[in-house]
């Protein structure tokens, strides 16, 4: 599998900042022969976690590097035995998951590994004290109890459909993680896991370095060596990568067609389910009307957003779920109708003024929309959203800033926004979405309310029956296009261009999140050297 572009940056820190740190890395090797040594990795992502710990949700979608799941997943995503021995076995009400574990697995400090780390693990993420924002995703567990030291049984409220998709979060260990405060302990920047990788070093906002761990249960990796170099910047991990200082980098479009005719390098396409998304706040005075949310969602030409800014490299977005997959509801597509969007204008009140812009009982159409620095892809985005929004009489504001800055107008300020999962429905929109996470930090940033989609979503991740899940995610989507709490603009590829010295490389379908656990090296642990 293969595909295009970058996502947003996270709280990372100043360019220059992180150009030190990737020349820390290690000295340029002079053209691409290699950033590092035979057997070692330096690649580049925009962002960087908050924690490494999976107790606050690091690696919950898998490939942590550091730590395995009871299951993982293959190259076409298919959930496979990981802690486990096999796939679980599953009651016939759904509601029982029972897990054997595989045996003679230890941690990276020596430790054996057990069904009480499991528990503890489970545990732990949905204790009332810790901060982990996505453990609403693992509320359909009722009970996780340990059966001797090999077998772990789930017992769920509900015939929750993707829980076996839910165990491919990390294992932490008891003996260790349990000793500390599980919100600001040593763990979260030092852990320990039974993963193929080993934690040497963490530099905050620069890189992170990582070690083979000899006595991985799947095998030692040939690459020896791994570092993430963490720059936030396009352009300087471009000009990183083409000095040698990287072995591989993601890239929008534009800087990767650079690397086109480079033959000691390859470009690697992968399909995602990552999407662009303008927050429409409930809580401002104009985006909280329907009526310039219904306007605005069909003034934006998405067409043109994929054609121009992408270089083809994605799809419209009328939704978190990409128009090809199963999932989508077909026939909610919207098409761009600058006209229509003028008429729903006008009917509810919004008239134009003397310098085209609307206004309404004294109200300026006019709001601020931000977007994160330095990331050229959100940045293009929101510039292509405020010129279709003023064709309709409607200002855009856009306005750059680092996510401290922008956290603390989201309530009441537009937000370019990504998100997406390929895993399940229920992953990619009951935190967007439900109306309880309104304001819940990075979940549901439009504040978003609305009964019916609050009942098919709920719908959709209590029934097993995959006709009824259908359904009720089909009554989602209908719902966002008569009531859009947010603009959806484009579906987004994600590109990389690595050095061509290793065998093994491919992509999964992707996630919005890319940095450690996607991207080519999301199975850097299976790579080999080339043949010569």
């Amino acid at each position: 599998m293969t595909a295009r572009t970058v996502r947003g940056a996270a709280r990372v820190a100043l360019a220059g900042a992180l150009i030190t740190g990737v020349a820390a890395c290690s000295a340029p090797a002079g053209g691409a022969g290699g950033a590092a040594g035979a057997d070692s990795v330096v690649v580049a992502a925009a962002t960087e976690p908050d924690s490494l710990s999976p107790l606050l949700g690091y690696g919950k979608d898998g490939n942590s590097k550091i730590f395995d799941g009871l299951l993982t997943r293959d190259a076409d995503m298919k959930l496979k035995p990981a802690l486990a021995q096999a796939l679980p076995e599953v009651s016939a009400d759904g509601r029982t998951y029972s897990f054997t574990l595989r045996r003679g697995v230890k941690f990276s400090d020596g430790a054996p590994f057990s069904a009480k780390d499991v528990v503890f693990t489970y545990r732990t993420i949905l204790a009332a004290g810790t901060n982990n924002p996505s453990k609403t995703e693992l509320d359909a567990i009722e009970t996780v109890e340990a059966k001797g030291e090999d077998t772990v049984v789930f017992t769920l409220k509900y015939p929750y459909a993707p829980f076996a998709e839910r165990t491919v979060l990390p294992i932490a260990p008891e003996h260790i993680a349990g000793k500390q405060d599980v919100n600001s302990g040593d763990f979260t920047t030092h852990p320990v896991g039974t993963g193929p990788y080993v934690l040497t070093g963490w530099s905050k906002g620069e890189k992170l370095s990582f070690k083979a761990n000899p006595h991985h249960w799947g095998g030692e990796p040939a690459v020896k060596k791994f570092t993430m170099a963490v720059i936030k910047d396009d352009d300087v991990r471009a000009t990183r990568l083409r000095s040698g200082e990287l072995d591989g980098a993601i890239l929008p479009p534009n800087l990767a067609e650079g690397f086109a005719k480079d033959t000691a390098r390859r470009t690697y396409a992968a399909k995602t389910f990552d999407y662009r998304t303008v927050t429409l706040p409930t809580h401002h005075e104009v985006t909280g009307d329907l009526a310039v949310r219904r306007a605005l969602d069909i003034a934006v030409d998405r067409t043109a957003m994929v054609d121009k800014l992408l270089d083809g490299a994605g799809k419209p977005a009328f939704g978190p779920v990409p128009t090809d997959s199963p999932w989508f509801a077909a026939g909610t597509e919207r098409r761009h109708d600058l006209d229509r969007a003028r008429r729903i204008l006008d009917d509810a009140g919004w008239k134009a003024g003397a310098d085209g812009i609307r206004t309404k009982d004294g109200v300026r159409a006019s709001f601020p929309l931000w977007y994160t620095s330095g990331d050229k892809i959100r940045q293009d985005h929101a510039l292509a959203f405020a010129s279709d929004a003023k064709k309709a009489g409607i200002e855009v504001r856009t306005e750059a800033g680092t996510w401290e800055v922008i956290e603390p107008r989201m309530k009441t300020e537009a937000v370019l926004a990504g998100g997406g999962s390929p895993a399940d429905p229920d992953f990619d929109q009951y935190l967007l979405l439900t109306s309880s996470h309104g304001g819940d930090g990075f979940n549901n940033m439009a504040w978003y309310d609305d009964p019916a989609v609050d009942a098919a979503l709920a719908e959709g991740r209590r029934s097993a029956d995959p006709a009824v899940r259908k359904a009720a995610y089909d009554t989602v989507q209908r719902r966002l296009a008569d009531n859009p709490g947010y603009v959806f603009l484009t579906h987004i590829d994600h590109l990389y261009v690595v050095n061509d010295k290793w065998d093994g490389l491919g992509t999964q379908v992707e996630p919005h999140d890319h940095g450690l656990g996607a991207g080519p090296w999301w199975n850097v642990e299976t790579w080999k050297p080339k043949q010569k």
